[in-house]
């Protein structure tokens, strides 16, 4: 790949700037494809770019960008879309900067900021060497989450499709399952959990298998069908339904005719178990029927203690004595029984016997 180090004015870098959305983000009098198919989405918060703009506003040098070159006069980012970005919005009056848009300057404020020059390398190469220097530079500044990696990587249809769905703020994905989903869109979170959904894990290889594909149809059919799921199964909408892995109780769970309103009952109750800790586990629980969905509180040590001195360190099962370490706090009555996590339930038992009981 051949480098070569080039000075470019904001004036420059600005002029022609232009967001069509998915059409594309240019700029550079339309020269520049700020936002090429393996680039991520503008994640700058408000303070990192006013950070930008205080940097060419008091004359500090601005990190160094980088371009490839398309051979055809026009070029790409590779690094450098969040501070171009930045330059960009500002320029245009998009966002103020100490109170004052970029409108409110004096004329020589102005020039100052336009006249700033900023370094930048242009890259030519092939596809391939571009996508691997993109992989390589930008693990500084705001680091790429594995999905705006993959993004990169398996750039085609399919991606920008994807990314019209699941990947802008307000996006059809947001609209229908914010309630349902952690993360942010525009890192890719949904995006990599509908390709988690779709492929049961295995996101990398769907994107790998449909690059090539004309759009993603397909998988954001798969979306709405698991919220859609959800939402019939489990009606009264709870906080902790935000973050469950549903696509996968979706997959082992969806043909099974389910009794909606039993469900809400079992929910409602071990929502006011005090011995469940993890109350985003119920879901999985009420569907599978796993305990250890839902990290059940232990007995805390001054129980063990108690129940240890009580039964002056004897196993009740084989009727020998064992050091405290050496035994095991157990549910006389099984929480599953209706037992509780008290003292009065529990037993001390030596390791091997707690096994024994635990295996039958």
């Amino acid at each position: 790949m051949d480098i070569t180090l080039k000075e470019v004015s904001v004036r420059e870098l600005t002029a022609g700037y232009c967001d069509d959305g998915e059409q594309g983000v240019r700029g550079y009098a339309g020269k520049l494809d700020i936002r090429p198919p393996y680039q991520r989405e503008f994640v700058y918060n408000d303070a990192q770019r006013e950070a930008v703009i205080d940097t060419v506003t008091n004359g500090y040098p601005l990190n160094v960008m980088y371009w490839a070159d398309s051979e055809d006069g026009t070029f790409e980012v590779i690094d450098g879309q969040q501070r171009t970005l930045s330059l960009c919005q500002y320029v245009d009056g998009v966002f103020a900067h100490n109170m004052r848009y970029f409108h409110n300057l004096t004329k020589d404020e102005q020039e100052q900021i336009l006249d700033y020059k900023v370094m930048v390398y242009v890259c030519k190469g092939t596809d391939s060497e571009k996508l691997a220097w993109f992989r390589i530079i930008n693990i500084a500044g705001e680091e790429l989450t594995d999905q705006e990696l993959l993004n990169a990587v398996y750039s085609g249809p399919f991606v920008t499709d994807a990314k019209r769905h699941f990947s802008k703020q307000g996006c059809p994905a947001y609209k229908l399952a914010s309630d349902y989903l952690s993360g942010s869109v525009v890192r890719q979170d949904y995006l990599a959990t509908a390709l988690a959904w779709i492929s049961n894990g295995f996101g990398e290889g769907y994107l790998a298998t449909h690059q090539h594909d004309p759009n993603a149809n397909a998988l954001w059919l798969h979306f709405q069908n698991v919220v859609n799921w959800v939402r019939a199964t489990f009606p009264k909408y709870r906080k902790e339904m935000k973050g469950v892995d549903w696509g996968n109780l979706w997959r082992r769970h969806h043909e099974r005719q389910l009794d909606v309103a039993a469900l809400e009952q079992e929910v409602k109750r071990l929502m006011a178990d005090s011995d469940v800790q993890k109350k985003k586990g119920i879901y999985a629980y009420v569907l599978d029927g796993d305990e250890r969905h839902l990290n059940l509180r232990a007995f805390d040590d001054n129980t063990k203690r108690e129940v240890y001195e009580r039964q002056e360190g004897i196993c009740p099962h084989c009727k020998k004595h064992f050091p405290i370490e050496e035994m095991e706090a157990d549910h006389i009555t099984p929480w599953s029984q209706g037992g509780r996590t008290i003292a009065e339930n529990c037993q001390m038992l030596c390791r091997a016997c707690n096994r024994r009981k635990s295996d039958k």
